[in-house]
């Protein structure tokens, strides 16, 4: 059996998942990344994307994460997401309305940088809908 480790995924309205897994891969904003027991202490942000937990059973549950920040020690991972859902609880149309959000921003923005930064979220939206 795998070795195990604490995952905490939470989001300002509550805590989606507190449990003991063997595995998580998480959209980091330089890449996917897995985290498994015994990881090297490494803290991240994490870019809109889907968040794949495996459970000490093997199965694989799905969430998805618009953006945040991951804490990752030897004994355990705790995800600080923006906002967060599974996946399987996603309405169909909230990255729709995500993405035009974060377009109009882009389009508002005064600065470069902001524009810039807005106009990745966006694009990161998108693919995120690909990806689903």
């Amino acid at each position: 059996m795998a070795d195990t480790f604490t995952f905490e995924l939470v989001s300002p309205e509550k805590l989606l998942l507190s449990a003991e897994v063997t595995s998580v891969v998480l959209p980091g904003s330089e890449g996917e990344m897995t985290v498994m027991a015994n990881h090297s202490p490494t803290m991240t942000t994490v870019k809109p994307g889907i968040v794949t937990v495996e459970g000490t059973d093997g199965t694989a549950t799905k969430y998805v994460v618009f953006g945040g920040f991951a804490d990752i020690v030897p004994t355990g991972c705790t995800l600080l997401a923006e906002s967060a859902v599974a996946a399987d609880a996603l309405e169909a149309g909230e990255l729709d309305t995500r993405i035009a959000a974060a377009n109009d921003a882009a389009h508002a923005a005064v600065g470069d940088v902001d524009k810039t930064r807005l106009s990745a979220f966006a694009f990161q939206m998108a693919d995120l809908k690909a990806a689903i």
